[in-house]
């Protein structure tokens, strides 16, 4: 926005670019969602993540954040959700592989290919059942992982700075200034204000209550609200590291992923499988940020089904952090009812690598909105640089039907 000429002010509680969600973020830059708008999206945004300079126009003295191509290894399940995948994939012109389990087994020994879908609780008598066949996957040789995406979100608020954006830090957003039903601007804890035709609700796990202050929830039919999740780093086995070609695991048989970092370790995350309770937070100011030992357990006993020479650490070294969590798990870049305020919000988890795209998203509609265009009626179409594909941003309305996906993380 500031590139395009616009006075920009970043107004953030936190103490810095990203030290919120952001920096707790897996980074995984991946392609494997169930819309073709969401595909498309991931698709665009990965060419800018892999010309990272060219995307922000200057070089960060403080370092540039970097795309490490692992590529990503995505479990099929009896639920079928290759199937969807797929198709999507061969519209864009994604190219991967379909890998058999003893193509697997081949390629990556360290990898149990038995199956024992559903996901179930470790508690669960049946957990500990011999696999029920065995694997099949898709392989995707593109995607990858941003080596630091607390530096990605230094390195754009770098670039911002340097087209004239200012940023606010420490300081939080209490009240809405509204004149006839027209946001005005907002109002600081500290009792400042600044003024401003429009405003972009970029809030994170705090948006859905942000957007109250602005009463911008009225008209909303996609909900979204705070879940926290719990993510470790763990030694992996020798056999699969960063260095010997490990990808990034998408294993929804047993409903976690996880994905190789420098030095050995892996990076473990859970995809919300029906058997594990959501913790959903009411306050996202006030939540446990250490990871617990049940969760803990429950991560490591499935790491070690899957990866037969892990060995689980005796304590758990991770952290605790929040999703901004969609109904449908789908994100929401929109207008609202209030003229002049606008959402980037309800990232589910699985927007860090649609950065790129989301400013550009937000452009397009502000732009929209300031020549009359009714985006409710008649929605904004973005046209991707990448492969000239139309990407409709209704798919990511407030006022949506809530799209059929995973349900998961995934998206």
């Amino acid at each position: 926005m500031a590139r395009s000429g616009r006075s920009v002010i970043c107004v953030d509680k936190g103490s810095g670019p990203g030290a919120g969600s952001t920096s707790a973020s897996s980074a995984i830059i991946r392609f494997s969602y169930s819309t073709i708008d969401s595909v498309l999206t991931a698709w665009e945004s990965a060419a800018h993540w892999h010309a990272w300079h060219d995307h922000l126009g200057v070089d960060d003295p403080d370092g540039m954040a970097r795309f490490i191509p692992t590529g990503m290894l995505i479990f099929d399940t009896p639920n079928g959700a290759l199937h969807r995948l797929t198709p999507l994939w061969d519209d864009v012109g994604i190219a991967y592989e379909h890998l058999d389990a003893q193509q697997i087994a081949d390629r990556f020994p360290a990898l149990d290919v038995g199956s024992y879908f559903p996901p179930k609780a470790v508690d669960d008598p049946a957990f500990g059942n011999d696999a029920v066949g065995e694997l099949t996957a898709l392989f995707d040789p593109s995607s990858g992982y941003i080596d630091d995406p607390l530096l990605a979100a230094r390195n754009i608020a770098y670039a911002a700075r340097h087209n004239g954006a200012e940023f606010v830090f420490h300081r939080e957003v209490v009240a809405v200034d509204l004149d006839g039903g027209r946001v005005r601007g907002v109002r600081l804890d500290d009792g400042s204000v600044i003024a401003a035709p429009v405003v972009v609700n970029a809030a994170g796990p705090h948006s859905a209550g942000v957007n109250r202050l602005a009463g911008a929830e009225r008209d909303m039919t996609i909900g979204n609200r705070p879940l926290r999740q719990e993510v470790f780093a763990v030694p992996g086995p020798a056999s699969l590291t960063l260095e010997r070609g490990a990808p990034i695991v998408a294993d929804l048989d047993l409903g976690q992923y996880f994905r190789p970092q420098v030095g050995g370790t892996l990076l473990v995350g859970g995809t919300e499988p029906e058997c594990d309770p959501l913790e959903w937070i009411e306050d996202p100011d006030h939540f446990d940020e250490h990871p617990t030992v049940e969760k803990f357990e429950t991560t490591m006993h499935r790491l070690a089904r899957r990866l037969p020479e892990f060995g689980v650490p005796v304590r758990p070294v991770g952290l605790a952090a929040l999703y901004d969590v969609a109904d449908d798990w789908v994100p929401i870049y929109d207008a609202s009812c209030v003229p002049g305020w606008f959402m980037a919000c309800a990232t589910s988890g699985n927007q860090f690598k649609n950065a790129p795209l989301a400013g550009k998203f937000m452009l397009a509609l502000i732009e929209a909105a300031e020549q009359g265009r009714d985006h409710d009626r008649r929605p904004v179409q973005f046209r991707g640089s990448r492969t000239g594909r139309t990407i409709d941003l209704g798919a990511f309305s407030r006022r949506r039907t809530p799209a059929v996906t995973s349900g998961t993380v995934m998206g």
